[in-house]
């Protein structure tokens, strides 16, 4: 926001220049890999065209960069094992430092590294102090991380205990290998990936990175992690993949190597087209905007957040200015708040108090408000938990989409107080999401 304001192509920029970095990464770890144009141009387009990079470069959260680190954790490994100059470890420590700044999965990625340096020739790195310097930078990097964890109470360990909890019962776990072929990977790429692996297994040089692979995955697997918490391993596989493709078809003639380079990248491009109509409104009315919101869930969620801000700045202005003195804005979710906190300083309206994640370490205010506009509650929810609610307006968005503001908690109320005093109230408001 300081650099474009209210700005969502300012906003989603970053995004897309993380995902198409990666994009140029896996070309480059194709060629580091002795693949040719060919290879390179696979690889590429097999990320470019996966929908899990595709939704991450519309998206402008942890995971679109979490994606990258790990994608330069493997070319670095790739420059370490080439090489064979451990000086490149501080490389590798600087990118997973920034990674476990970013998401703590990179604990899993890292156990597979390990598993990777003890299981291979790639060992004799583990005796050189520049791995010992780059582990050091690692954890340099990601020490104030720790200590904010060790000053909150490791709140992110009880968010994540939630959230894996929350996912198994919902069944978000379910299908993780299917969604392996489908959702981490192209669906044509995954003759890429798949080869990619077996490659890495067989080459003496590289075999760690085949590690890099299992074991993270194999984690994730028994401990019934989403299907796209792995995905941003595939990468490097589709790099090997292509240059062992690439390879093979050295050995036929050019007619036959050349129809079936071309047939494949257009199979692949064109399966990419489908899952890109999927996952972007590539235009704002018409057809593509219908399928992309009929199909994609998470773009649904980011409909209707001017609409709910405008009316709830109606019901604050509608208060008696002595009455406004003392009240205050609740919400239920991150989602409201990030909407009443940014797009609501243009109508006046307060930080609104929250206990989701890491906002509920930031309190109520002094003194507590005693007229709450509650949003994010149903009726019965709001009856339950604070005085004398009152129907204060209706929250949905002019597009008609039925997403989760506007069919699971439409209503807004006007309250009172908790019904609880407000130390005992907060200690039971903390939620996770």
């Amino acid at each position: 926001m300081g650099i474009f304001g209210l700005s969502m192509v300012g906003l989603r920029l970053f995004a897309v220049i993380a995902q198409a970095f990666v994009i140029f990464v896996t070309g480059l770890m194709a060629w580091e890999l002795g693949g040719k144009r060919w290879a390179q141009i696979a690889a590429a387009i097999a990320v470019a065209l996966s929908p899990l990079p595709l939704f991450e470069g519309t998206e402008f959260q942890y995971t679109t960069f979490d994606y990258l680190w790990w994608v330069l954790i493997a070319y670095f490994v790739i420059r370490l094992l080439k090489s064979e100059d451990p000086r490149w470890c501080l490389a590798l420590g600087a990118a997973i430092g920034i990674g476990f700044e970013t998401k703590y999965t990179m604990a899993f990625y890292v156990t597979g590294i390990v598993v990777g340096f003890l299981l291979t020739k790639a060992r004799r790195i583990l005796a050189t102090k520049w791995f010992w310097a780059g582990v050091g930078l690692a954890f340099l990097i990601a020490l104030p991380n720790l200590l904010w964890q060790i000053r909150h109470d490791f709140i992110s360990l009880h968010f994540l205990q939630h959230i894996h909890k929350r996912d198994v019962g919902e069944g978000r776990a379910a299908g993780f290998w299917p969604q392996q072929f489908w959702l981490c990977a192209n669906a044509v790429a995954a003759p890429l990936w798949t080869v990619g692996l077996i490659a890495f297994f067989r080459n003496s040089r590289y075999r760690m990175l085949a590690w890099m692979y299992v074991v993270p995955a194999a984690i994730l697997w028994l401990s019934k992690g989403r299907g796209y918490y792995s995905g941003a391993v595939y990468p490097m596989l589709f790099a090997m993949g292509a240059v062992a493709v690439e390879h093979w078809l050295a050995h036929v003639t050019p007619v036959s190597r050349k129809s079936i380079q071309a047939a494949y990248l257009v199979a692949l491009i064109g399966c990419g087209a489908y899952f890109s109509a999927v996952i972007i409104p590539f235009a704002s009315s018409g057809p593509l905007r219908t399928y992309a919101l009929k199909n994609n869930g998470d773009l649904r969620e980011e409909i209707g957040w001017n609409e709910l801000v405008k009316t709830v700045a109606g019901i604050w202005d509608s208060l008696p200015p002595e009455q406004r003195q003392s009240a205050g804005i609740l919400v239920a979710n991150y989602g409201e708040r990030g909407a009443i906190e940014i797009l609501g300083s243009a109508y006046g309206l307060p930080v609104p108090i929250n206990g989701t994640n890491s906002a509920w370490y930031r309190g109520y205010p002094t003194p507590p408000p005693s007229t709450l506009i509650v949003i994010g509650f149903s009726r019965e929810d709001a009856d339950a938990t604070f005085s004398s609610c009152q129907f204060a307006g209706h929250n949905g968005n002019s597009l008609g989409v039925k997403n989760e503001e506007s069919s699971d908690h439409p209503d807004i109320f006007l309250c009172g107080g908790p019904r609880l005093p407000w130390p005992e109230f907060w200690k039971h408001f903390q939620w996770f999401g």
